[in-house]
């Protein structure tokens, strides 16, 4: 009988990194060509304890034996704390622990993170070994995070989705050889796929259905992807036409992030809301191109929405505001910094339309002043979170109102912000739990 073997260490930590030296990482059977990790297979370690790793057998056996008294249940617990390498490696220990390392409980989530991982070599041993009782399907692996691992390619997101159909949650931030054909195969094969980061994937314009699996499934069907979080942020070659097909087949969705899609408009934003009528948190900050439009699509989504981003939208201006107030009286965060065309007047009716406002970000609005801080003091008792920073006519008077009447403030930020001493100390005496950012060094 054939036996899969444990994959070595070296497949996900180069033997070379400062931190696995001195035994404690480097392996004997791990290899290195041109720079490049290459990965190993080895043989389940035998019964007797002849890796290097166990350097016990010489010391008094009172001490050998303290952790192999721990009962397997403990042994797994304290294994269910170990990242993915630091698990393989445990598995080459001895043969106890080379079976409890493979415990189904503790492979639900693959963790791989370095820019000089073989990762696409690294999945496919993890999988092939996890796919030993099940052939060809992986059904305990719900996550897999491999952020940061920016040698993955199109080849290691076939390996997940053609093993894996229990998957959940995917991680491929910054990994930006994966293209748009690798991820409709994921989101084809795996139909319980709910979280999504392809966040710095600046080569994914899309989230689709092969054309295989609208094919072979019906109209109505074809069109629902079971994905509710969706981080898109730094995917700048993203357009409207993408953003329409994105909210056709993921209709949801609940979590959506857009941050610095420069070439998204009102228009995406009007198809968006057309089909994706339960999303609780949207984020278009940096989206240079949205506007008062925008927002006004945005409004139709009412009491559902809870957080929204226009950070630095600079086409958004009390019209707008006013909008997203009428409507969503139930928005908890609002991220408005850098948009300059924000006064008093939309200040005003944000604060008295949404009175539930816990987080509220309007640096970088010099049209802002004492006036609307006192309105939003006066209407948003639960006031969580602040940021003033950088707005010029912001005063030590409008601080104080605040701190008079929000006494559960947090976080306060009055960085560059013309405030008196005596100001800072009368917020500190009323909000007691409340941590001042500011660049006044006269306040300590």
């Amino acid at each position: 009988m054939r036996t899969l073997s444990t994959p070595s260490p070296a497949l996900i930590c180069p033997p070379n990194l400062p931190g696995f030296q001195n035994g404690r990482g480097s392996s004997t059977s791990s290899s290195s060509i041109t720079g490049e990790t290459v990965a190993m297979v080895h043989s389940p370690p035998p019964t007797r304890l002849t890796h290097p790793l166990i350097r016990l057998a010489s010391r008094p056996q009172k001490e050998q034996a303290s952790i192999e008294r721990l009962p397997d249940h403990a042994m797994v617990h304290v294994f269910s704390f170990l990242p993915t390498n630091q698990l393989c490696r445990c598995a080459r220990v001895c043969r106890r622990w080379y079976n409890l390392a493979w415990d189904p409980r503790l492979w639900r989530t693959i963790r791989l993170t370095g820019e000089t991982i073989n990762v696409d070599r690294a999945l496919k041993v993890l999988t092939r070994r996890l796919c030993q009782d099940t052939p060809n399907v992986c059904l305990m692996l719900e996550t897999v995070s491999v952020s940061g691992c920016r040698r993955l390619t199109d080849r290691g997101l076939y390996t997940i989705a053609q093993c894996c159909p229990e998957l959940r949650r995917l991680e491929v931030s910054g990994c930006y050889n994966i293209s748009n054909e690798a991820v409709f195969d994921v989101v084809s094969l795996c139909p319980n796929l709910e979280h999504l980061d392809v966040s710095g994937c600046s080569k994914v314009t899309c989230i689709s259905l092969t054309r295989e699996a609208s094919i072979k499934l019906s109209p109505l069907h074809g069109k629902q992807i079971s994905i509710r979080y969706l981080d898109m942020t730094d995917c700048f070659v993203l357009e409207d036409e993408g953003l329409h097909t994105i909210a056709a087949h993921c209709t949801q969705l609940t979590h959506l992030y857009l941050r610095r899609c420069v070439r998204l408009t009102d228009e995406g934003l009007r198809y968006l809301m057309i089909y994706c009528a339960s999303i609780k948190e949207l984020s278009v900050s940096d989206c240079r191109f949205v506007s008062d439009f925008g927002l006004r699509e945005i409004a139709k989504l009412e009491a559902r929405l809870r957080y929204l981003s226009i950070a630095h939208c600079g086409r958004v201006t009390d019209v707008g505001i006013r909008y997203v107030a009428k409507y969503c009286g139930k928005l908890r965060y609002l991220n408005a910094r850098g948009c300059e065309g924000i006064t008093d007047h939309g200040l005003e009716y944000l604060a008295k339309n949404c009175a539930k406002l816990k987080s509220l970000d309007i640096g970088k609005c010099p049209l802002v002043s004492d006036t609307g801080l006192e309105c939003l003091a006066l209407n948003c008792f639960n006031l969580k979170r602040l940021s003033l920073k950088s707005c010029e006519s912001i005063t030590g008077q409008g601080l104080q109102i605040v701190a008079a009447n929000c006494f559960d403030l947090q976080m306060l930020n009055v960085q560059d912000c013309e405030v008196s001493v005596e100001a800072l100390r009368f917020v500190k005496r009323h909000c007691k739990r409340c941590v001042i950012e500011h660049t006044n060094p006269a306040f300590f």
